[in-house]
């Protein structure tokens, strides 16, 4: 009971140093200050643009206020290859009128538009033909954070498994024994019970799929750099391992499970009907475990920044206590989230696995 109540106690501590941070790194220094240019005074806070700046990609990674991390844009173009800092897409003006980040490169001039590069003329608007030829190849932060997310697992379960092979018949030590009871719980609550027999040959993509999603929700709760980015609530991620769970699904369904789907046991004359509802059912699945996920996570980000986003709405300070109240609270859910969510994601691809491979009774 009291070790509960200091892990809780904790959780809170945790939960109030993550929201004091996230106002310092996402919101800027001019809203916490009365004083200022009258142009900063004339400027009006607007909450969609700090959320939505939050939950996008980015080519920069911010650091702590206006600090930013810049990263390497590459494009391909119809006259060749570029590649620049993303800080050289700085503020510009053009015939005395602002038009945006502007960068001159070797072959066009570009602009950052809602974080994708386009090509601008010599009166700086925005050239769609130019634009289409070229390829965005750049390391954005999603990027970036996948790659940091892919680091760690390595590092963790490489040294997880030297210590297997080196422990044999031993109790598990250090990080070993931290990890253990979560990959046991994905071998004997989520693949076993799913797949039978045959979870074994599915546990390396299980595993990889849970703790990948696992790791990314809590780095994403983190407000402060190397932390706070949205990549599983980005649906072009999510959307991709969806896809990698349809190729496994159909790939390794056995002769069952496509005689349920074109030959199922029912009159020949509802066969055309039938084919039709199971091919969308073979679609829907991973469709459905895309937006899951992909809504879970970014709704806990854009409901904490609303929240916090109150304080400069209502331009006091008065309404701080309520709104850092609510936003712990919406901390201690979204570490609760962070693990639902990777083990439904987890759950479910394991139990559509399990319906391809079942053999017949």
């Amino acid at each position: 009971m009291i070790n509960s109540s200091i892990l809780n106690l904790k959780l809170f501590r945790f939960s109030l140093i993550c929201a004091f941070f996230l106002i310092a790194g996402a919101f800027p220094k001019s809203a916490f200050s009365q004083e200022g240019t009258s142009a900063s005074k004339e400027k009006k806070f607007v909450p969609k643009d700090v959320i939505l700046e939050h939950i996008g990609d980015s080519h920069s990674w911010p650091v702590l206020g206006k600090t930013t991390l810049p990263l390497p844009v590459i494009l391909y173009t119809d006259k060749g290859l570029e590649l620049f800092s993303s800080d050289k897409i700085k503020e510009e003006e053009v015939n005395g009128e602002p038009k945006g980040k502007i960068y001159q490169g070797a072959h066009y001039t570009y602009t950052a538009e809602k974080d994708k590069i386009k090509v601008v003329d010599a009166n700086g608007n925005i050239d769609e033909a130019a634009s289409k030829k070229v390829f965005d190849f750049s390391i954005t932060r999603n990027v970036v954070s996948m790659f940091m997310a892919l680091a760690i697992l390595l590092i963790v379960f490489l040294n997880i498994s030297s210590s297997y092979k080196k422990r044999v018949g031993k109790a598990p030590k250090g990080l070993q024994s931290f990890l253990e009871p979560l990959i046991v719980f994905v071998r004997d609550d989520i693949a076993i019970p799913n797949m039978g027999s045959k979870y074994a040959r599915f546990m390396p993509l299980l595993l990889t799929i849970f703790f990948f999603i696992l790791i990314n929700n809590l780095l994403g709760m983190i407000p402060f750099f190397p932390g706070g980015y949205n990549l599983t609530g980005n649906i072009a991620v999510t959307a991709t391992l969806s896809v990698i769970i349809l190729f496994v699904v159909n790939l390794n369904g056995n002769k069952y499970y496509w005689k349920h789907i074109f030959l199922p046991d029912v009159p020949f004359w509802i066969l055309p009907i039938m084919w039709i509802v199971e091919i969308v059912g073979i679609f829907s699945k991973p469709i459905a475990l895309m937006i899951r996920l992909f809504a879970n996570i970014t709704a806990g980000h854009i409901v904490i920044l609303s929240l916090i986003s109150l304080i400069f709405i209502f331009k006091t300070l008065w309404v701080s206590p309520v709104s850092i109240g609510f936003v712990v609270f919406m901390d201690v859910i979204e570490v609760l989230v962070a693990f639902l969510q990777a083990y439904i994601f987890t759950l479910l691809s394991s139990l559509f696995i399990g319906m391809a491979i079942e053999e017949h009774h």
